[in-house]
């Protein structure tokens, strides 16, 4: 059965060794393993994400959220770190202090090294 095994989001990167660096340092995930085309990370307790070596291609669309506990917390620690976040200024995700109120959820929106979007999302 599907549902029953972890899923692993997977993230196409230009530069591997850049985006380790940000995975691993600045956004504090585990390397679990390496090789000269990927790098898996371990996210929380059972969630992992792999970045692979690609051709440089941008998404516009979310490609992973990761799930907090305290948003402002987690903001205010990648911004120290020199993270840039996403403001919306309209429209459904309008943000206030880098955060969206979606429903009973907030979300913040950032991007890793090679342009991919990722969320940190509480609620």
């Amino acid at each position: 059965m599907v549902g029953a095994t972890m899923v692993v989001a997977t993230v196409p990167v230009s530069d591997l060794v850049r985006a380790k660096a940000f995975y691993a340092e600045t956004l504090g995930l585990t390397v679990l393993w390496e090789n000269p085309a990927s790098v898996r990370l371990r996210c929380g307790e059972s969630s992992e994400l792999s970045i692979f070596k690609r051709p440089s291609t941008v998404t516009e669309h979310t490609v992973a959220h990761f799930e907090v506990t305290d948003l402002e917390s987690e903001i205010r620690n990648l911004d120290a770190k020199g993270v840039k976040f996403l403001d919306y200024a309209e429209g459904p995700l309008r943000t206030t202090g880098h955060i969206a109120q979606i429903g009973s959820a907030r979300a913040a929106w950032f991007r890793d090294p090679d342009g991919n979007t990722l969320v940190l999302r509480q609620g």
